[in-house]
């Protein structure tokens, strides 16, 4: 049985198991770095991952919320990519 690895959605940081996930603060947290722990990405593990306001695809998730998107509901470049599931 392979070992299953958790991401966070913000950050894209990869873990071992939930309970570390979310025992954590995260750098990205929408409202601001470290005001709020880690949230599950709740899609499943793939070698590309969409963004879910452009549709830009990208290798990791973790590259992918280090970029702003043009089309982010909060304005154009006023917010990071976010994963589709």
């Amino acid at each position: 049985m392979g070992n299953k690895n958790y991401y966070c959605e913000y950050c894209g940081h990869k873990f071992p198991d939930v309970r570390q996930l979310t025992s954590g603060t995260c750098s990205k947290h929408p409202a601001g770095s470290n005001k709020g722990r880690h949230k599950l990405y709740e899609g499943s593990e793939k070698s590309e991952y969409t963004c879910k306001y452009c549709g830009k695809r990208f290798p990791s998730i973790m590259v992918m919320v280090g970029c702003t998107c043009v089309n982010h509901p909060d304005g154009s470049n006023k917010g990071n990519h976010s994963p589709a599931l």
